[in-house]
């Protein structure tokens, strides 16, 4: 059974930083595709940023250079390194594993930036 488990959020005042984790199981984790989005209330699940299998990156325009996306496939394990956060990123953070179409999706973790 695919399980991805986010951990790592919590509440940080603006200019701060967190790093987020998701750890999966179930799955030959190098094979995937992996992601991170956010849901704000009242708005639509965003992609963050993503990480081919391959290492390539991919990251919204409102996060580059603030965001970081890496993953070890020794520890079946995606990162995301955030840093001078802003208030407008509070959210709640999902990990995403896609392959052939198909996405697997993590609980959520809720980034809370307020001061």
């Amino acid at each position: 059974q695919v399980q991805l488990v986010e951990s790592g959020g919590g509440l940080v005042q603006p200019g701060g930083s967190l790093r987020l984790s998701c750890a999966a199981s179930g799955i030959i984790f190098r094979l995937y595709g992996m992601g991170w989005y956010r849901q704000a209330p009242g708005k639509q699940r965003e992609l963050v940023a993503s990480i081919s299998t391959s290492g390539s990156t991919n990251s919204a325009d409102s996060v580059k250079g603030r965001f970081t996306i890496s993953r070890d496939n020794a520890k079946n394990t995606v990162y995301l390194q955030m840093n001078s956060l802003k208030p407008e990123d509070t959210a709640v953070y999902y990990c995403n594993a896609a392959r052939l179409g198909l996405d697997t999706w993590g609980q959520g973790t809720q980034v809370t930036v307020s001061s």
